[in-house]
């Protein structure tokens, strides 16, 4: 769930290193007056090392100034005074303002003070820059843009000379996505109609991004610079940007430095803090921090896992571990609540049987007791490395029965015209559920997948695609018998979901101010019909293959606003789904068998933020054993609000729950 800053995630202060470190050691000697006497040239005798404060800056710059011309006009169309600056590789510093004059080689500038350099402006009410000392000083109402970057402090200084300053009360919006790209791009015109309108950081009304949370709200009372490190004693940060109430993040002890042409994010005890009242700890260390995968972490996991752990468990997340450069270790020790009371264990077979034997009560030792959940992820140049394993017994007898392991190595590709994300895979006792047919093992397996998804809408219908392709060498219970049996398995899957508005009451805009206490976005009232087409062909090394057609279809009916205290809100769906299928599967676990299925899913407010949600497929078909029962199914209990959603889920059907957790985003 939390909190690692990735190459695209930046903090927002490094934003002012593009701007306020142009030169450790330069030494400014020749002043040239222009015709007016109003711009100054100042030449610089020694080289700038402005470059070497950040990775990411754009080393074009130093030709390109050509592209300022059309700014440079408009700064003189509108000042009385212009300062031009330049240090010797042909980077220039602009300073306007209403007023300005230079006693002692201090330069003073009041009144509207613009001041621009290598593509970057902020603004303020004063600014002194002491020439000998190479020493700026700024106050007043400073604002930085720079794309979809803000930034508001009360006060700046900064020394070239010993790399060390402060800003003041620093408040700002960064846009995850486009992080990267502001900071190497060039000063534009919009940027200054931003500066010439912006008035509040907070934003009256926003629109929900719903793929992920890409915009922060920030503050800090105070940022310390020490050479290429930045430092605060807390930082907040909030998805919500019209308050800071509902979600935000308690960052301590930030500091923010680069390391191997990379940026890295380090901190101590860190909260989630939710509605001002609840605060979940967790721990960060030092790593790249990935803004879009914020979830609560290093808290207490209190779960219920009957199969694996013979009911509920409690966890305790340990403080993650830098073990290498990117890579991070995440520890989860538990304590089997329901093993240890009860005295024995149903979750492994008989000693010496095979894997795929039906599980027996067993007697439990007190290493059965306890249960250990392990996570590695780290970056591979350029591909996201994901290691999981789940040891479900400390009782090294049964450690074959108790080990899990999944690992998945993966990065975004761009292929014909799309995003695809391209992995590679491997499994180790992984249990797969398969509908009436039950719990089926996967004992090892390795391969590639290649997919994509999308959605979009057109003349008012959403639709939503996925398409995969899959090869993977397995090894897994076999369809009708217990053996385990080894297969090179091809499988090609397409799926396309699609939602007609029949009728639909649209909310008249999409956006959403303070009132919205519940929901991330206005509700779309009526009746509409939802689609489904799917389908599948796998073939197996042996010769055998399967293959389906599925066609699904059925009404979702939506009523109620979502703001008032009590059942203002309900949502009913069902969809009827049948298949075309043919062939056979050597595996249990992937075998088509329910031709006619029924998907029933009720969400209802029950009192302000609580609501009752739940899903389950109910199997129509005749000749199958779980005629007229749900093979699928789970049912939650949640607190949602506009900027975060919590709940405790159950799923019946393979008897396992937990805690789930989700920040909406918005722009």
């Amino acid at each position: 769930m939390i909190l690692g800053i990735s190459k695209k995630v930046i903090f927002f202060s490094f934003l002012f290193i593009n701007f306020i470190q142009p030169s450790r050691s330069a030494e400014l000697s020749t002043i040239n007056k222009d015709i007016n006497n109003r711009n100054i040239k100042l030449t610089s005798s020694k080289a700038s090392n402005f470059d070497n404060s950040s990775n990411y800056q754009d080393k074009s710059l130093s030709n390109n100034f050509d592209d300022f011309n059309d700014y440079v006009k408009f700064l003189k169309k509108k000042t009385d005074s212009l300062l031009v600056a330049k240090v010797e590789n042909q980077q220039e510093l602009i300073i306007q303002s209403d007023k300005q004059s230079e006693i002692s080689d201090v330069i003073y500038a009041e009144g509207n003070v613009s001041v621009s350099y290598k593509g970057k402006l902020f603004k303020a009410d004063k600014l002194i820059y002491d020439k000998l000392n190479q020493k700026i000083e700024a106050r007043g109402n400073i604002t930085f843009i720079l794309g979809d970057q803000i930034f508001r402090v009360s006060q700046l200084e900064y020394s070239f000379i010993s790399e060390k300053g402060y800003l003041l009360d620093v408040k700002g919006v960064i846009n995850t996505n486009t992080l990267i790209n502001d900071i190497s791009s060039n000063f534009s015109l919009s940027d200054s109609k931003k500066l010439e309108n912006l008035i509040d950081l907070n934003k009256k009304e926003v629109i929900n991004t719903p793929e992920n949370v890409q915009n922060w709200l920030f503050f800090t009372e105070k940022m310390t610079i020490d050479g290429d490190k930045w430092k605060s004693k807390k930082a907040i940060f909030s998805n919500d940007l019209l308050e800071f109430k509902q979600a935000k993040l308690a960052i301590n002890s930030l500091e923010v430095f680069p390391i191997n042409e990379k940026l890295r994010f380090k901190s101590s005890l860190n909260y989630l803090i939710l509605d001002e009242k609840v605060s979940i700890p967790f721990w960060l260390g030092s790593r790249n921090f990935d803004f879009k995968k914020v979830q609560p972490a290093n808290t207490w996991n209190f779960g219920y896992e009957n199969l694996d752990k013979d009911g509920y468990f409690i966890g305790r997340r340990i403080n993650s571990i830098d073990i290498y450069d990117d890579f991070v270790l995440d520890l989860e020790p538990q304590f089997l609540i329901q093993r240890s009371l009860k005295g024995y264990t149903k979750s492994f077979v008989n000693k010496g049987e095979s894997i795929t034997s039906d599980r027996v009560k067993r007697n439990s030792s007190f290493e059965d007791y306890f249960a250990l959940k392990s996570q590695i992820k780290g970056t591979l140049k350029n591909w996201d490395l994901e290691i999981e394993k789940n040891l479900n017994s400390l009782d090294f007898n049964k450690f074959s029965d108790a080990f899990r392991f999944n690992t998945k190595l993966s990065k975004e590709i761009d292929l014909l015209d799309s995003v695809w994300e391209k992995s590679f895979f491997g499994v180790y006792r992984e249990r797969v559920w398969n509908g009436s047919l039950g719990e089926a093992e996967i004992y090892s397996g390795y391969g590639s997948r290649l997919q994509k998804e999308n959605t979009w809408i057109t003349d008012g219908i959403k639709k939503s695609e996925f398409l995969s392709l899959v090869l993977a060498n397995i090894t897994a219970e076999a369809l009708n018998t217990k053996n385990l049996v080894t297969n090179l398995k091809g499988n090609l899957f397409y799926s396309l979901d699609q939602k007609f508005p029949i009728s639909i009451v649209n909310p008249e805009k999409k956006s959403i101010d303070i009132s919205y206490k519940y929901i991330p976005e206005p509700i779309s009232k009526g009746l509409s019909l939802n689609t489904r087409l799917e389908a599948s062909y796998s073939f197996y090394e042996n010769g055998h293959h399967q293959e389906y057609l599925g066609l699904g279809v059925g009404p979702e009916l939506t009523f109620g606003n979502f703001k008032n205290k009590t059942f203002d809100y309900t949502r009913i769906s069902l969809l009827t789904f049948y298949k075309f299928d043919s062939g056979a599967s050597v595996f249990k676990f992937d075998q088509n068998y329910e031709n006619l299925t029924l998907n029933i899913s009720y969400d209802q407010q029950l009192y302000g933020p609580i609501i009752l949600k739940s899903f389950g497929i109910l199997n129509l078909t005749k000749d199958s054993n779980d005629y007229g029962e749900f093979i699928d199914s789970k049912i939650s209990l949640n607190w949602k609000k506009r900027s975060y959603e919590v709940g405790i889920f159950y799923q019946p059907h393979n008897q396992a729950g937990g805690i789930s957790f989700k920040l909406f985003g918005f722009k």
